[in-house]
Parts: structure tokens; C-alpha cells; sequence
């Protein structure tokens, strides 16, 4: 059955309402975002001899939350522009504007009474066939069911996003007891293909999957804490990126979140799950409810388990002493276990060795991993029929780069048993079977498809929905053709290649230029389209610093300038190859990252990339072709007369201010994405898919090798005018020195030189003026010292 979404309704505009509105309205969805309207007038309104009939203040609770949730950092929306496909009112004056929506959303408060009074209005007004879903992460969804109609219970069920909306990736569909089979078909599939997210089917039990199983980790976590006599910051550095999970880890996650939050799930947990065999765990240690009394909440109340202070104009870090429940100085932890994992980039290949670690981090990861291991082993079939539903739900909802049973799988079956009967935690009855009937793993891979031990068969089951996406980790061995130590080559299937960045943080170096040039060789001799494109976090962080730098110092710039030539010449093969050239960005995509994107025959963007030309903070301009195109670009949207120098202008600030999009959206508004040309894609894993489908399209078309442009440069009019900007801005104290020096350089590349009037110039004029230019720069004293405190403390330097 075909369902268009052209119009959904919120019900309920607080901090998840507002975001889940703002998500819709980021993927083309009109929103009617509806809140109560408020008993009294506030002081302003007041003011304003305002009453409360007028609308201004029947909408101010609405109004307020969006206008703040807009604001908010990091951003709900991709582009300020999309929130104007959002339109505000309340439950009582347009409640029954929700006869024309397709799906109606209710986000209130976790409270049965409010939930089935709203429910009871959405009755009077809904025209039978609309969805109905709720954002409850715990009331059970036969409360909410009675007293309604049957069309009602058989459209709906709990939406469950993961806050914040946009960013994190889990949405857990738990279909009503009546709710027809083709209701969650549709939500599952249009959760995984229109929102961007990772759809998980759950089962209507408490905190259903990502948070019985993520608050059992914390609420484990925060006993474990006091036994080994571990710190705040010892447990963060365990339980951050050295085992693929955010920064913020574990305790400057809950205080991003809230210790009322997580406490508010971990009761609700204790209360409704009374044959959990980890039951006592969820009861609350004494310190959480001492920091609850004190009202420690996180960021919210200033302080949690950190707390940032100012003294004498300077900004330092406290943390929290679990035992003294006293602030002080944060300590830096380490551990000899970890110092093990330094020289292993690929994260699940160092499970291994954190558990065999003879210190402390060692006997912690003994501990935490039998404990998990041994609780989610039991949540099966309570929570869930299939075991990689758990792993997809912590991945995508609490950022973990592996799930529990991933990890148990690199760990070893055998080694996690003996973990487990190591702390007494008996082993599941299935999980004996499993072994006994040959399988000795969770998970295989075969012919690039990625199977599960499904428990009721007994045997390795295709996990659905996987024809959408092209896995690059699933693919990597059977379908190389070339590699070295800094990239890989696959070939998808149908003639198109594809070039994957295997650098750390995928910078890009000598190898990965020799990948791009040797992909682009092949494609032009026997093959038909190459597409750049990876599934680590980020694109690209551009350039390697620490080359360049070490270069520069030891001055050998006849083989820096080689090397710049290299990156040039590269770059402008992707535009000028005879096959087409797709690069697919996502995460971070900086620098020559950027310069890549900026020169693909099409972009095949994910929503969440972050895209720009950051080296202005580095002492440098761009060198890898990104001025030149920058300057080309300007020069496409050239008019006579004086928006000629505007439309520079704007150009030469992007890189000046190192601008970088904090959407894929908004770097069409950069001119680093082209309307009509390239394209945004909300879910990352269908990407690769996505980028090779219209591979195949622009090669069925008929591609055919573009030809060299001729620019249009201002020469001195245009220099004239940016240096003095730029003596302006150095006078007025707004830049340092060596700011209107790198300004001056930039400024110099784009005019063209101090030619006497406009004139067409060749794109490798450009590129020449801006090789001399960034070596310039290399040779400043100031820039290295820019580079080398960036290379330090991965900040950058004003000097």
C-alpha cells in the first residue's frame, strides 16, 4: 500500500517535540507543531496589555520551544530556511487542523491520563486510515490502546526517537497489539529510508531495547565504579573512543543527557521489571541519589560529575570524588592496557587485548564485558527475537561503534564464557546450543552479506534489508582489486570502482593520492565510473599535517611543491577524467577532503557532513586546487559591475573565515555543493548504493570528458579592494598580522595576480599562483608554529 507523507502533526513542542518536528521538516515534510496554551500571562504580556485570548500568547508556549530549539547547539535543523515548513498552534484552537495531516506524532509528558486525554482529542478530529504514533520510552502501549477506536489500534504504535532527533540514529517501531502488519512494515521502512535512522523492531516491554540494555551498561557501570575504586575520569578514558563510543563516554554523557533522565528510565526499569535477574542493579547507588538531592543534574544545573569554573579568568575542569562527593581538579587517567591498543587503529581488533590487560583497565573490561555479555544473552527473546536487533539499537542509539554481541564475537565465544563464569553469571541455555550445533560466532559474512545465529533455526540467517546498502566492511575481502597501506579499491559490481580512504582519520597522503590516480587508471582502461567514498566517521580531515609540517621544517621544498603538484593534478583528474567521478563525503570533510568534493563530476552528499576549507587555521590557504575553484566558481555567477567583486568577495571570505557547512544543506549556500547537480542522501548507509546507482545512470547517459574552463579574474581592482580590507581589519585589531598576511595571499590567488584589468586566465594559471602562494606560507615562521600547536592539541593557534 503506497503511503505519502506530505504533512505530519507534533503533539507536544518540549526539547524531544520540537527536534522530532525539526527532523521532519529537514527532509521536505510540512509540520503542524501543536502545544497547550498557557494559564497565565507572563510579566511581558503583561506589558503589552495583552490578554489571554490573544493568539500571540495562546501559541507562546509553542513558539517559545521551537524558537529555543532552534537556536540550541548543536543545530535540529539542517538549514535555517527548512524551518518555515513548520507552522505552530495549540491543542485548542487548531487541534482540528489535524484532519489534513498523514501522520500524527504525540510527544507530552510521560503521564497515562495526559497521553489518553490527547488521544481522545486526536479521535475527534483524525480521518480514519492517519498514523498515530507515540515517543513514549516506557508506558506500555496496551494502556495507551484502550478505550480507542479499532481503526485508531490498528494504526498505531511507538515511534521512539533518540534525543537529539537529528543526530542520533535509533528509532525503535513497537507495533500496537492490534496494529496492522503493513502500519509497521511502513513505519519501519520509512524510519530507515526517509529519516536517516536505523529502524529497530521492539517489543512493547520496559525501556524496550537501547535503553534496558544502554541503562543496564551505566547502572552496572556505576557499581563497578566503587568496587575497583576507579575515578569519573578512569572510567571516561575506558569507556570512550579506545572502545568505538563517543567522547563523552559514560559520565559526561549522563550529564549531557540529565541524572534525572537516566534516573527517571532506571526506576521505571526497577519498578516494571521484577524478574530481571539483574534487578538490584537498577536500584539507585547512594551517591546518584545524594547528587539528585543536591540537585547535580549535568550541564542543565552547571554541575553533575564535572563542573566547569572560571577563576581569575581562567577556565578549568573539576571533577567529581565518588567517595568525598567533593569537587576537584580533573586528573588525567592512564593505563598501561591501553597504551597496548595505541598502534591498533581498527577498534574491534582491540577487544583482544583489553581484556588480557594485567592492571586495573584490564580487570575493568573483565568485569564490564562479563556483565553485559551476560545480561544481554537474557534479554533474548524478552526484548527482542534476533540478537543484531541489539547491536543495531546501542549502535545507533547510544553511538557505540560495536554492539554487545559484536564485541563478544571479537573477544571469542569461548573467551566471553569463561569472563562470565569468572564473576558466577551463568551462561543462557542457547548460547550452549549455539556451540554444540557448530556455530562459533554471532555473525558471518558471505559473499558480502552479513548473517546472524538466529536461535529458533539454529543456524546462520540472512539479516533483511541489507540490498539497500553497500557494507564496504562486508565487501573488503572479496571484492578488492588493489590496495596499499592508505587505501583500497573495490569493485562494486557493473564496472563501478570504488576508492576507500584506510588512513588514519583518513588523511590524505602520498597513498591515498597513488589510490585516487590508480582507480581513475583502471576505470579509463577496463572499467566504467569511480566514486570516492568510505564509511569511517569522517570523509576526510584533509591533508597529513604532520607530513607537510615535517617537510617544511627540514625545508625541502622542492619536494613539498612535488607533492602539492601531485595533490593538484589529482584533484583535477576527478573533473577532467574520461569516467565519470562521484565523491561520496560525510562526517568531516576538510580541507583537501573539500577540494575532492568541490571537483567531482557529482557529489552524492550524506545530510551530515560537515564540509569546508579549514586551512586559514593552519597559516595556509588551500593548495590542493580548492582556491583556484573557489575563484571559478565566483567567476560562474559573474555579473557586471560591482556584484562581480561581491560574489568574489563572498568566495574569498568562505576560505578566509574557514567556513565550514554544518549540513550538507548548507553547503549549497557555501557554493561547495551545486544545486541540480549534487545530492543529499539522509541515511549514510545507503550512500555507497546511492552513489553507484547514479554512476550507472551517468554512464547509460553517456558521459563524456568535460573540457578546461577559461576564468575570469579582476586582477588589481579586485586586490586593490582586499588589501584594504584586510589593513582595516588589521588596524581595527579584528586579525593579527599573520592573518592579513595569509589573507593577502588568498587575495592575491583570487584576482587572478595584480593583472591591470579582468582577464581570462586557464585553471592552471590558478593553480600555479596558488602552489606559490601555500609554499610561501610554509616558509613563515608563525605558520609552523600554527601547524605544530594544531598537530599538539588539535586546536588552532592565533598568532
Amino acid at each position: 500500500m503506497k503511503r505519502p507523507i506530505k504533512k505530519v502533526a507534533v503533539i507536544g513542542s518540549g526539547i524531544m517535540g520540537s527536534g522530532i518536528a525539526c527532523h521532519f521538516a529537514n527532509v521536505g515534510v510540512e509540520v503542524l507543531l501543536l502545544d497547550i496554551i498557557p494559564r497565565e500571562l507572563n510579566a511581558s504580556e503583561k506589558a503589552k496589555g495583552l490578554t489571554l485570548e490573544d493568539k500571540a500568547v495562546r501559541n507562546r508556549l509553542v513558539n517559545d520551544s521551537l524558537k529555543a530549539a532552534l537556536k540550541s547547539k548543536p543545530s535540529p535543523i539542517y538549514n535555517k530556511k527548512f524551518a518555515d515548513r513548520i507552522s505552530t498552534g495549540n491543542l485548542e484552537d487548531d487541534i482540528s487542523k489535524i484532519k489534513d495531516v498523514d501522520w500524527i506524532i504525540e510527544v507530552v509528558v510521560e503521564r497515562l491520563d495526559i497521553k489518553q486525554l490527547v488521544f481522545e482529542k486526536i479521535e475527534k478530529y483524525r480521518k480514519p486510515g492517519t498514523l498515530v504514533s507515540s515517543n513514549t520510552s516506557g508506558i506500555p502501549i496496551q494502556f495507551m490502546n484502550e478505550g480507542r477506536s479499532e481503526d485508531f489500534q490498528q494504526h498505531f504504535a511507538v515511534t521512539h526517537f533518540f534525543n537529539p532527533p537529528r543526530y542520533l540514529k535509533l528509532f525503535e517501531v513497537v507495533p500496537g497489539p492490534n496494529c496492522k502488519q503493513e502500519v509497521t512494515d511502513f513505519l519501519m521502512m520509512y524510519g530507515e529510508k526517509f529519516l536517516g535512522k536505523t529502524s529497530v523492531l521492539a517489543k512493547d516491554t520496559p525501556a524496550f531495547i537501547g535503553n534496558r540494555v544502554g541503562i543496564f551498561g551505566i547502572m552496572s557501570l556505576f557499581h563497578q565504579v566503587k568496587e575497583l575504586g576507579l575515578t569519573v575520569e578512569e572510567v571516561d578514558k575506558l569507556t570512550g573512543p579506545v572502545i568505538g563510543r563517543p567522547k563523552s563516554a559514560t559520565f559526561r554523557t549522563v550529564d549531557v543527557v540529565g541524572l534525572d533522565t537516566l534516573v527517571h528510565v532506571a526506576n521505571g526499569i526497577y519498578e516494571n521489571c521484577p524478574n530481571d535477574e539483574a534487578h538490584e542493579l537498577f536500584k539507585l547507588p547512594d551517591f546518584i541519589n545524594k547528587m539528585m538531592e543536591n540537585k547535580w543534574l549535568g550541564s542543565k544545573t552547571k554541575q553533575g560529575f564535572y563542573k566547569r569554573v572560571v577563576e581569575n579568568g581562567k577556565k578549568s575542569i573539576l571533577s567529581l570524588d565518588l567517595d568525598t562527593l567533593e569537587y576537584r581538579p580533573s586528573k588525567k587517567a592512564k593505563f598501561a592496557t591501553l597504551e597496548m591498543t595505541k598502534t591498533i587503529d581498527n577498534v574491534i581488533d582491540r577487544f583482544k587485548i583489553l581484556v588480557k590487560g594485567k592492571d586495573k583497565a584490564g580487570e575493568f573490561y573483565r568485569k564490564n564485558f562479563a556483565a553485559m555479555f551476560g545480561y544481554v544473552q537474557n534479554r533474548i527473546p524478552e526484548i527482542s527475537d534476533e540478537l543484531y536487533r541489539l547491536d543495531d539499537a546501542m549502535k545507533a542509539g547510544f553511538g557505540w561503534g560495536h554492539g554487545p554481541f559484536q564485541i563478544w564475537d571479537a573477544i571469542g565465544i569461548e573467551k566471553g564464557i569463561e569472563l562470565m563464569q569468572a564473576e558466577n553469571i551463568p551462561v543462557a541455555n542457547w548460547i550452549t546450543e549455539m556451540l554444540k550445533s557448530g556455530n562459533q560466532s554471532f555473525y558471518t559474512i558471505k559473499d558480502g552479506t552479513k548473517y546472524y545465529y538466529a536461535i529458533p533455526s539454529k543456524k546462520q540467517e540472512k539479516i533483511p534489508g541489507q540490498d539497500s546498502f553497500i557494507i564496504l566492511d562486508n565487501i573488503r575481502e572479496t571484492k578488492t582489486i588493489w590496495s596499499n597501506s592508505e587505501a583500497v579499491i573495490q569493485h562494486l559490481g557493473d564496472g563501478i570502482l570504488n576508492v576507500e580512504f584506510r588512513s588514519k582519520m583518513n588523511t590524505i597522503g602520498s597513498g591515498v593520492i597513488q589510490a585516487i590516480n590508480k582507480g581513475i587508471d583502471l576505470a579509463e582502461q577496463e572499467y566504467e565510473a569511480v566514486i570516492i567514498g568510505n564509511q569511517a566517521p569522517n570523509f576526510s580531515v584533509g591533508a597529513n599535517l604532520a607530513m607537510v609540517f615535517m617537510t617544511a621544517v627540514e625545508q625541502e621544498y622542492d619536494e613539498l611543491g612535488f607533492a602539492i603538484k601531485a595533490f593538484q593534478d589529482t584533484v583535477m583528474r576527478l573533473r577532467y577524467s574520461s569516467i565519470p567521478t562521484i565523491v561520496a563525503p560525510h562526517g568531516m570533510t576538510l580541507g583537501g577532503g573539500c577540494e575532492m568534493t568541490l571537483h567531482a563530476d557529482k557529489v552524492v552528499a550524506a545530510a551530515e557532513s560537515y564540509i569546508g576549507l579549514v586551512e586559514f587555521g593552519v597559516g595556509l590557504l588551500p593548495g590542493g586546487a580548492g582556491t583556484k575553484e573557489m575563484t571559478l566558481r565566483a567567476a560562474e555567477t559573474f555579473k557586471d559591475g560591482d556584484v562581480e567583486l561581491n560574489r568574489l568577495r563572498e568566495h574569498f571570505l568562505a576560505i578566509a573565515m574557514a567556513k565550514v557547512s554544518t549540513s550538507a544543506h548548507e553547503a549549497f549556500d557555501l557554493d561547495i555543493l551545486k544545486p541540480g547537480k549534487d545530492i543529499v542522501v539522509v541515511n549514510r548507509d545507503r550512500q555507497i548504493a546511492t552513489a553507484k546507482r547514479y554512476a550507472l545512470q551517468m554512464v547509460k547517459d553517456g558521459y563524456t570528458q568535460p573540457t578546461p574552463q577559461k576564468v575570469k579574474v579582476l586582477g588589481k581592482q579586485a586586490l586593490g579592494m582586499f588589501l584594504v580590507g584586510t589593513d582595516a581589519m588589521e588596524k581595527g585589531f579584528y586579525i593579527s598580522e599573520h592573518d592579513k598576511l595569509i589573507g593577502n595571499k588568498i587575495a592575491y590567488v583570487m584576482s587572478g595576480g595584480d593583472l591591470s584589468e579582468p582577464t581570462y586566465v586557464s585553471e592552471q594559471y590558478l593553480l600555479d599562483l596558488e602552489r606559490e602562494a601555500f609554499l610561501s606560507l610554509l616558509t613563515e615562521k608563525k605558520t609552523l608554529q600554527r601547524i605544530e600547536h594544531t598537530l599538539k592539541t588539535g586546536k588552532p593557534l592565533r598568532n
